[in-house]
């Protein structure tokens, strides 16, 4: 089924649009979870906490990337069980692909701060813009959706040496771009 169809269905408040959201990109948000929470049964509680949360945001909101959408949501919530899941301990795996970025941003944890972080968010847009197609997709991949190097390299035919090598470039040429957007760190 079509994204706009399946948008016609939560907007006709048919139950059927979660089911056809499930069928279409479950699979792709358990993964996303999974990748930050290491366990199936938060994943899977995140999963449905998503789609209640599009069920209650379509209507009114008519998003128009659906896959985008849905994965932003789950990758929030998913983070967020994260945060409550690790509180006072640290979990080696997630926290180390934030910590590869540790010295590129500076930290945003009070609600003045959200329109700085709102103009960041809009410099790494465009640095993804200047990206081809494969760096754009492995930046993705390890940062917004947490794929372990291991599985960045089965998906890119490479070595994990090797994403690891481009994923440090990669972090060096967004460092030089925020450098020249005037983000001071």
């Amino acid at each position: 089924m079509e994204d706009n169809e399946i948008l016609e269905l939560f907007f006709a408040r048919s139950e059927q649009a979660i089911a056809e959201l499930s069928a279409k990109y479950g699979g792709a948000c358990r993964k996303i979870a999974e990748n930050i929470l290491k366990d199936a049964s938060d994943a899977e509680e995140c999963v449905n906490d998503a789609y209640l949360g599009v069920w209650n945001t379509v209507p009114p909101k008519r998003p128009e990337c659906l896959p985008g959408y849905l994965f932003r949501i789950v990758r929030n919530l998913a983070v967020k069980r994260y945060r409550s899941n690790t509180a006072q301990k640290r979990n080696g795996y997630y926290d180390a692909s934030l910590d590869e970025f540790a010295d590129c941003f500076p930290s945003s944890s009070t609600v003045e701060e959200e329109i700085e972080a709102n103009e960041l968010a809009a410099v790494i847009d465009g640095f993804l813009a200047t990206l081809d197609k494969d760096a754009r997709v492995l930046f993705v991949r390890r940062y917004c959706f947490s794929d372990p190097i291991e599985d960045l390299a089965e998906k890119f035919g490479t070595s994990a040496h090797n994403i690891s090598v481009r994923l440090s470039r990669l972090r060096k040429r967004l460092k030089k771009h925020l450098d020249k957007e005037g983000i001071s760190l």
